[in-house]
């Protein structure tokens, strides 16, 4: 008998406000491949990446939406060596697999890290798509150490990646001293709640107020929104500096020459699309950071939580991501 599950996703690229743009179906599950886990899901969370495919990437029949899940394992492939039926694990998917708003869902193992005991599920279903992009920027992009020294920009740092990679510099890079731009007091006084050492607000002059703290220039910057900035990040970069960005391209990046500054780009789900011989790199570090936040190190970034999982709640909690006024990350439940 085929194995049958509950799933929202949307059929057609409609504003949020339309009853129909996220809807719920009878979809069958896949059957187990063989680093494949079956998670049940408890919770997961709205990123921007879900709003942007239910607004502008064409369905092709019904895509079921979401990356963040946690949830409790209910079977497992042949070749399954890192989890068993029972445990209970947290984990953001891949691009290219149905997502994790659904009540049962298949996840490679490789990607997936055991949940932090302190944590609820809705508690833990807010990290791990935002937590990797930031490790992944900090540690692999920027290969920072603990003895790395210098300055790390976070441009957008109250957003759901930037709370994370604050937390992650605070808990493992004792010399980075962190900037973080925040537009409001209240945003300004949560960040530096984090770990922040400085917040500027990039809605005023963002060079003067960089290089007041940072006078030759930053040495690291992350940002979300590169479109049209790089001249203004060639004034704040110092020299031999370097920039991540997780927007999209083309970006035209020769303003960053006369200084030799560095450009990366960060994708989050490489790993497990490109099918990387260290794919199971996004296991170790969920399961790293499990330890941080259990050993009271990191926190979730959760701020709201609607509940339960249906279509109604999960159009909820799209509009308030596509809103672009959230604090830290909005999960659903239930």
């Amino acid at each position: 008998m085929t194995l049958t599950t509950t799933a929202i996703g949307y059929m057609e690229n409609l504003p949020v406000t339309n009853p129909e743009s996220l809807v719920e179906r009878t979809v069958d599950v896949p059957p187990l491949g063989s680093h494949d886990l079956l998670v049940e899901i408890a919770a997961v969370s709205v990123n921007p990446v879900d709003v942007k495919q239910r607004a502008q990437v064409a369905p092709d029949g019904f895509r079921v939406l979401g990356f963040d899940g946690a949830g409790t394992v209910r079977a497992a492939g042949q070749e399954v060596t890192l989890f068993s039926p029972g445990d209970e694990v947290y984990y953001a998917g891949t691009i290219d697999r149905p997502g994790t708003d659904q009540r049962l869902h298949l996840v490679d193992e490789r990607i997936v890290g055991r949940k932090p005991a302190s944590l609820s599920f809705a508690e833990a279903a807010a990290l791990p798509l935002t937590t990797i992009t930031a490790w992944e920027v900090l540690f692999e992009q920027f290969r920072l150490t603990q003895d790395s020294r210098g300055t790390l920009l976070i441009i957008g740092a109250t957003g759901g990646v930037g709370s994370v990679m604050v937390q992650l510099a605070e808990a493992l890079l004792p010399d980075v001293s962190v900037i973080a731009t925040a537009s409001t007091p209240e945003r300004a006084d949560w960040i530096r709640s984090l770990g922040a050492e400085h917040t500027v607000n990039h809605r005023h002059d963002l060079t003067s107020q960089v290089l007041a703290i940072a006078p030759g220039g930053v040495d690291w910057l992350f940002t979300g929104h590169s479109e049209g900035q790089l001249p203004l990040y060639a004034t704040i970069v110092r020299p031999f500096g370097e920039i991540t960005a997780i927007d999209d391209g083309p970006r035209d990046v020769s303003p960053l020459k006369p200084r030799s500054i560095t450009w990366h780009w960060e994708f989050m789900f490489t790993r497990p699309v490109q099918q990387t011989p260290d794919m199971s790199g996004q296991h170790d570090l969920l399961n790293r950071v499990a330890d941080l936040v259990d050993e009271g190190r990191l926190h979730t970034t959760a701020t709201q939580t609607l509940s339960p999982i249906s279509a109604a709640t999960m159009r909820q909690a799209h509009e308030l991501v596509e809103s672009g006024r959230t604090l830290g990350k909005v999960v659903v439940e239930g």
